[in-house]
């Protein structure tokens, strides 16, 4: 029997983790629909504020409006699939992107609220890029390809600081985030 290391991959398709996918996307939705009823948004993640603290596994949950959401839940979809097909443990990595990404978003962020799964969507396209470099195998590799080609101008465009409404630095840190994951969770 092999022993486990942060780095040992779990064998899963698309297929299998299909249902996992649209659990957790429609779970995001569930609680958009909620916050519309419920004082969900304190939920929000706060920089340096220990009301904020929940936020930071929380606020992946939260939306501010349908388009918020939407933007998210597309890529959100599209990153997760193309996660599971790999050789990563996919709620270990999404787990990881969001405590690494929130908790620096609460230490480093602006003092401003946050809401929304792009420190995650950001955090996959960084993960699947880098992770795919560092396999150096042909399928990790086209994935890789394919994200930098279909995300690349995103990723940057997401994290140049001073876009109204938008929290370029929780892309950044997402970003960062997906980086420190696919170094650490990565088959070389």
């Amino acid at each position: 029997m092999k022993s486990s290391s942060p780095a040992t991959s779990r064998r899963h398709t698309v297929i299998e983790e299909l249902k996992g996918i649209l659990v957790f996307i429609g779970f995001i939705w569930l609680v958009f629909i909620l916050d519309r009823f419920l004082p969900l948004e304190k939920l929000a993640l706060y920089p340096r504020n220990v009301a904020g603290l929940p936020g930071i596994m929380l606020s992946p949950f939260l939306h501010k409006d349908l388009p918020h959401i939407v933007s998210n839940s597309v890529p959100l979809f599209v990153l997760l699939a193309l996660l599971a097909g790999s050789r990563a443990d996919s709620r270990k990595v999404i787990l990881s992107i969001i405590a690494t990404s929130g908790g620096l978003l609460w230490l480093f962020g602006r003092s401003l609220p946050v809401v929304g799964a792009s420190s995650l969507v950001f955090g996959l396209i960084a993960f699947l890029i880098l992770s795919g470099i560092r396999e150096r195998r042909g399928i990790a590799t086209s994935v890789s390809i394919f994200v930098g080609l279909s995300y690349g101008s995103t990723l940057l465009a997401g994290i140049i600081p001073g876009q109204y409404g938008i929290s370029w630095d929780g892309h950044l840190l997402g970003a960062i985030a997906g980086g420190i994951c696919a170094w650490l969770f990565t088959l070389r």
